[in-house]
């Protein structure tokens, strides 16, 4: 078996500082005690109480998954209690795209969405929510996806129909 490069999972720290729904979320930390303070009454506390679940919720979805970069495959490992293992054949990435908002930047997170003739991924892109240092992760899963397709021998070729003229 392939030694691991790179482990890592969507980061809920990221999530909270790079996205507006984070920050909603923390704000409604300040929301609650600010409430209670004024009020004198112990409801608005409420608000903390949800933005913990929302924190909660969040953190076991990205706990649930888990990415592994070989040198030959992306594996997927899925589940807390219902585990399964999903491979990506590196030579078989045709793309790697990265998205990231003026927010996600200040965090230092992006989205990675491969594109994939994988039974994976079933043709659809395969997003990769909240990845820290996703720069450097698809920079080197470029360089790990053109070593694989050289080791295998295999190149890409995009089939392009053109229209039959009139």
């Amino acid at each position: 078996m392939s030694q691991t490069l790179d482990r890592f999972r969507s980061s809920t720290i990221g999530w909270l500082k790079g996205t507006l729904a984070g920050w909603g979320t923390v704000l409604l930390v300040p929301l609650g005690v600010v409430g209670a303070v004024v009020t004198g009454e112990y409801w608005p506390l409420v608000f903390c109480a949800a933005a913990l679940v929302i924190v909660a919720i969040k953190w076991i979805g990205n706990l649930a998954v888990t990415y592994e970069v070989t040198s030959d495959r992306l594996i997927l490992h899925r589940g807390i209690v219902n585990k399964s293992i999903d491979e990506i054949e590196l030579y078989r990435i045709k793309d790697i795209r990265l998205d990231f908002s003026l927010i996600n930047q200040w965090a230092g997170i992006g989205t990675m969405t491969i594109m994939s003739s994988d039974e994976t991924t079933g043709g659809k892109p395969f997003p990769i929510a909240h990845v820290d240092h996703a720069r450097e992760r698809r920079e080197k899963l470029r360089d790990l996806v053109n070593a694989a397709r050289r080791a295998r021998g295999v190149r890409e070729f995009d089939m392009v129909q053109e229209a039959m003229m009139p």
